[in-house]
């Protein structure tokens, strides 16, 4: 009986470990997405990312220029069931759960805004709104329909960021001093951007401005982020037209001054770089950190002769791109606050942008917070 009850016993335990080996582990089911626009070139991006991924379902494309999905179409091999011709239609009878948005940033707004009637969450790319009030009413439509709106940066994935950053939370550079972030490239004419991507990159309307608000509003996102969430006192702001023989109804070229109680942060947004680049340097009391590209740092602390060059450790999902981070925040995983993507962070941004166009305008220093 006892050599009967241990082959039992034997038996069962390997009758468990065959089932557990055997049994499958229920993956997520992929995010069953909307796609609002296709005039912003970094939709294919996210084409060449999405159509290769299994957490990512695309159950619309919502574009009211046809021949621009068939050209989208045709080169993804998207089914044309997935058109629609408006962001309406789409959500109505698609219904996404969660958008990813490809228009101009004037209509961000209007996205928003129909997304919150149907409490759908959206994402866009860079920067959030034309103008501090669009902003605003974003967030109070965010806030009625109770739905995630996040901000797409490249750089929010760049493991030198984030290094940065915590380099200067840990107290390892001191207070922060002053901050000075370059971004940009030749130009939009210049990389040969998509027809309908220049279209609305070069209008005020449309864009806001140029070179100001297509490269400003990174480092307005990095620095307000640095500066965990703090307005700058003040704004001050020069643009160029460099090249007015392309660019005749917008800057090509801005500097920004963000003035704060100890600190200055100098943005560099440009069309007029030799070459493409997205870095910035963090000036501490007692160190310093340069980011060089994405993945890598060049540090000097308190005490060291000389500065080193290092690369961070990878950034582990979900903080490793914006379809993941999308997701969790959706799921609910991760809380989207005072982060680079966040509503309440890139409303200052945005904030920041409306003033830097006053000051370049207006051509003196534009106080803050904004009456509008």
């Amino acid at each position: 009986m006892l050599t009967y009850c241990k082959h039992m016993r034997t038996f069962c335990l390997w009758s468990c470990l065959l089932a557990a080996i055997s049994v499958p582990s229920i993956a997520s089911p992929p995010l069953r997405i909307g796609v609002v626009g296709l005039v912003h070139g970094h939709v294919a991006g996210f084409f060449n990312s999405a159509l290769k991924r299994s957490d990512i379902q695309i159950v619309g494309i919502a574009e009211p220029d046809r021949t621009l999905f068939d050209k989208y179409a045709a080169r993804y091999h998207l089914a044309p069931a997935l058109y629609f011709s408006s962001l309406t239609d789409m959500l109505s009878k698609a219904h996404p759960p969660a958008v990813v948005t490809y228009t101009d940033t004037f209509d961000h707004r209007k996205v928003v805004e129909e997304c919150a009637r149907h409490n759908v969450h959206v994402m866009m790319e860079k920067p959030l709104a034309v103008s501090y009030r669009d902003a605003l009413a974003m967030a109070d439509a965010a806030r009625t329909g109770n739905i995630h709106v996040l901000v797409n940066y490249e750089t929010t994935w760049y493991s030198s960021n984030s290094a940065a950053y915590d380099l200067l939370r840990k107290g390892a550079l001191g207070d922060l001093r002053r901050v000075v972030v370059h971004d940009g490239h030749q130009g939009p004419k210049e990389i040969r951007v998509q027809p309908e991507f220049f279209h609305w990159l070069t209008d005020p309307k449309l864009n806001g401005a140029g070179a100001l608000f297509d490269f400003g509003c990174y480092g307005a996102d990095l620095t307000t982020w640095l500066a965990n969430g703090q307005l700058p006192l003040a704004v001050t702001a020069v643009t160029q037209q460099i090249k007015p023989e392309i660019y005749p109804r917008v800057d090509d070229e801005a500097t920004v001054i963000l003035t704060y109680p100890k600190a200055v942060a100098i943005l560099q947004a440009s069309w007029n770089w030799p070459f493409d680049r997205k870095d910035m340097e963090v000036y501490g009391r007692t160190g310093y950190v340069k980011t060089i590209r994405r993945d890598r740092i060049d540090v000097r602390l308190e005490h060291e002769k000389q500065s080193r060059i290092t690369s961070p450790a990878s950034l582990q999902s979900p903080y490793d791109d914006s379809l993941h981070y999308f997701a969790a925040v959706i799921a609910g995983a991760v809380k989207d606050e005072h982060t680079l993507s966040s509503l309440d962070t890139n409303v200052l941004v945005t904030e920041i942008l409306d003033a830097a166009r006053r000051s370049a305008k207006e051509g003196r220093t534009i106080r803050l917070p904004l009456n509008d």
